[in-house]
């Protein structure tokens, strides 16, 4: 990989790498909150949620917090009934209160055992794993392990098993792990590792990606994750997704 790349995807990401980019993306509602269960979850729920347009994005997932009385968990761990009604008229795109009752039904049985969401993702984890695919592929696995876990909602959480990018939970991993000076991810995970993160990928990362050279596979999918990601460790091994700014930077907001 050469130097001038590496200059160039280095200075782009500390652009993008700063606290006036909290504001306009989905980051923006764990940075909300103080507690650290209260960031995991909002975190989880802005991931989850992110797809389109990033200002309904954020405006969902605040309408979400608020219909949670902005202290997710405490309402995840002590709900009631009519705490629960409040969220049946909640959609966002196919995401609805089927899908929001069964994560707050998870939110509950995990934390009611765990005081760190880290725990669920952890758990899938083996010793030498360079990466956090069998953390993602567990992930799943324990995520729908809930009694009458509905079929319908299975589309909303993503396994490399399905060959998917797992884009969005390679986002909220990120916020999760990454522990830098600008303020931006959190890095309150320190069982996972910079070095074992996915690069979050969708079409705008690719494509910059394969402007690049950093990809060349023509599908966007799982093997692609990983070929950026190998490619970006050529860079930085430590923390190749900080490039993620880079790359989002360059596809969204200058149309690269």
């Amino acid at each position: 990989m050469n130097d001038e790349l590496k200059a160039f995807l280095d200075r782009k990401a500390q652009e993008y790498n700063t606290p006036a980019f909290i504001k306009d993306d989905p980051i923006s509602i764990p940075h909300k909150f103080t507690k650290k269960q209260d960031i995991e979850i909002a975190a989880f729920f802005a991931a989850i949620l992110a797809w389109g347009n990033r200002t309904i994005i954020i405006n969902k997932s605040s309408e979400l917090m608020r219909l949670m009385g902005n202290a997710p968990h405490e309402f995840c761990l002590n709900y009631s009934d009519n705490d629960l009604k409040r969220l049946l008229d909640f959609k966002h795109r196919t995401f609805n209160a089927t899908d929001i009752l069964y994560f707050i039904d998870f939110f509950h049985h995990h934390y009611s055992q765990s005081s760190s969401l880290e725990t669920a993702f952890t758990q899938g984890l083996k010793g030498k794993d360079l990466t956090v695919e069998n953390a993602l592929r567990q992930f799943y696995t324990y995520f729908f392990s809930l009694e009458d876990a509905p079929q319908r909602t299975r589309k909303h959480i993503a396994t490399p098993d399905r060959k998917s990018t797992c884009k969005r939970l390679n986002m909220f991993l990120r916020w999760m792990v990454r522990k830098d000076n600008a303020g931006v991810d959190f890095g309150l995970w320190k069982k996972i590792t910079p070095a074992q993160l996915i690069c979050p990928v969708d079409v705008h990362v690719a494509r910059v990606a394969k402007r690049l050279n950093l990809v060349t596979r023509t599908q966007t999918d799982w093997l692609t994750a990983l070929e950026l990601t190998n490619n970006l460790k050529l860079l930085d091994p430590g923390d190749p997704v900080k490039y993620d700014f880079a790359l989002f930077g360059l596809g969204v907001m200058e149309k690269f």
